[in-house]
């Protein structure tokens, strides 16, 4: 018995190893193809909402109502249709439109990549939103990234401000350090009650391997122009005025970024929440880092009675071995986040 499962153990080890290895192969053939594909090559795609929330209503319907009370409603909607294209008809001029809501989705990794899409999407939706009758909603969840990348994805959404446009921001997971530099940009930001927000502040972290090299005898030379080109270096040995000259640095970037939100939030005690710290939903309502409790379901679903919501994506063109080297890397990051969560995240 012992050595069957010995066996089958060996076997399971073999398995795992042939499809890690098969999935390496694919994904360094996706990057090679990433690299060359041009980085404009895409569409973008629109999808009206509100029809897609009334196939959810008749669905339900058809199996919940009897037969009776199925005939009377459709008789009803379709009395209602024939009303609506009545009074389109008459609405010649786009002022007496319906109010029109444009959706983003925007999951920020690390890197902050999602920005790529993010631009056209915006790009395009400015060609044609209305800033007296229209608006548009950010469903937006990242933990946060690259100075740089954030920095970016902000930007772009300062467009929105710029341009005059209501922009709403929806939180349903979490908004934090880059993310919340995103959401504060928005004239109303909503948080699902446990979702995670703030972390205004800045982290940087580097390890050192200068004195596992020197025990093995291993010299490493460091030549710069320029008194603080390199503040700290993980190889070579680090000076404590090269610590003090990278930890000004980081001071000096967690303040442009509390200028920054305090700009755009003036009302927030900047001292107060500008600590590092995150907060729930609930007790980011009352430091004043968001402005309701509510679910991007629960708001869209809302606007979808008065006005006509589109969901609007930029999605990129790809070919077949990009799509499955694509979608083997994000296999290996969900299951490597997913762990990464189960052990950092509290339990209930």
């Amino acid at each position: 018995m012992i050595d069957l499962l010995l066996q089958y153990g060996l076997f399971l080890a073999k398995t795992a190893t042939i499809v890690i290895a098969l999935l390496m192969v694919i994904v360094a053939i996706s990057n090679v193809g990433q690299r060359r594909r041009p980085s404009d090559e895409g569409d973008i795609d629109i999808v009206y909402l509100n029809d897609r929330l009334r196939d959810y209503g008749d669905a339900m319907r058809e199996y919940v109502f009897d037969k009776h009370a199925l005939k009377a409603w459709y008789k009803h909607e379709k009395q209602a249709d024939k009303k609506k294209d009545k009074e389109q008809k008459h609405a010649t001029d786009e002022s007496t439109r319906k109010s029109r809501v444009y959706v983003m989705n925007f999951h920020g990794d690390i890197r902050a990549s999602a920005v790529e899409s993010l631009r056209r999407e915006i790009t395009a939706i400015m060609t044609l939103a209305d800033p007296a009758h229209d608006e548009i909603v950010i469903n937006l969840e990242s933990p946060g990234g690259m100075v740089h990348g954030y920095g970016l994805a902000a930007s772009q959404l300062s467009r929105i401000r710029q341009g005059k446009l209501p922009l709403t921001i929806c939180v349903d997971k979490v908004a934090a350090s880059g993310g919340y530099m995103m959401a504060c940009l928005g004239d109303k930001i909503m948080a699902a009650p446990f979702a995670v927000v703030g972390s205004i502040g800045v982290v940087a972290q580097m390890p050192n391997i200068h004195r596992l090299l020197k025990k093995h005898d291993i010299d490493v030379e460091l030549h710069t122009a320029g008194e603080y080109k390199r503040t700290l270096t993980m190889i070579g040995e680090n000076t404590d005025e090269g610590r003090k000259k990278f930890k000004e640095e980081l001071e000096d970037t967690h303040e442009l970024f509390k200028e920054f939100v305090h700009e755009s939030r003036p009302s927030l005690d900047i001292a107060k929440v500008a600590t590092g710290e995150h907060w729930y939903g609930q007790r980011a309502l009352a430091l004043g880092l968001v402005d309701e409790i509510k679910t991007s379901d629960e708001y869209l679903t809302e606007r979808a009675r008065e006005a006509d919501v589109y969901v609007v994506r930029y999605v990129q063109k790809q070919k077949l071995m990009s799509r499955l080297g694509m979608a083997a890397e994000g296999s290996v990051d969900r299951l490597a986040l997913r762990w990464w969560e189960r052990l950092q995240q509290p339990w209930w």
